[in-house]
């Protein structure tokens, strides 16, 4: 082979890792604007939002909110429809969040103290999915049960 078609397929391996790298941070962007909106939709509906992207170290959770005397624990996904976005919640994804939010609440001393939340006071303890769609939000309330 000559030196010319080596450097060829050099450059097309370094340009497919440089378009993954691309499409990695595209999508991680995308998701912190999408939580983001979701946080903003949550406030606008009355919510009191608690946390963003609280990390644990069994699961991450991306938003935490509070409505009256309900905790929600909120999972936001961007997709171009709804389908996909109910589907992207696995098995798996909605116990990693149950066991961060377990997590959550046995942290209990330092969180009830500093989100004047009270165990006694909450009546209801939620997990929500916010899909964000290009031009459509939903909001599933009590998108799965523990």
């Amino acid at each position: 082979m000559s030196n010319y078609v080596l450097l060829m397929i050099l450059n097309k391996k370094s340009d497919y890792k440089n378009s993954k790298l691309r499409n990695y941070r595209r999508n991680y962007r995308l998701g912190h604007y999408a939580e983001i909106l979701a946080a903003v939709i949550l406030f606008v509906k009355g919510y009191h939002i608690l946390r963003r992207r609280y990390k644990s170290p069994v699961g991450e959770i991306d938003l935490i909110a509070r409505k009256g005397a309900c905790l929600v624990f909120v999972e936001v996904k961007a997709r171009q429809d709804e389908i996909s976005g109910l589907y992207s919640v696995s098995d798996k994804a909605k116990s990693r969040i149950a066991r961060a939010a377990e997590h959550f609440m046995m942290r209990s001393p330092q969180n009830i103290s500093w989100y004047n939340l009270d165990k006694k006071a909450l009546d209801e303890i939620r997990f929500d999915v916010m899909i964000v769609m290009p031009w459509r939000i939903r909001h599933i309330k009590n998108a799965w049960m523990v």
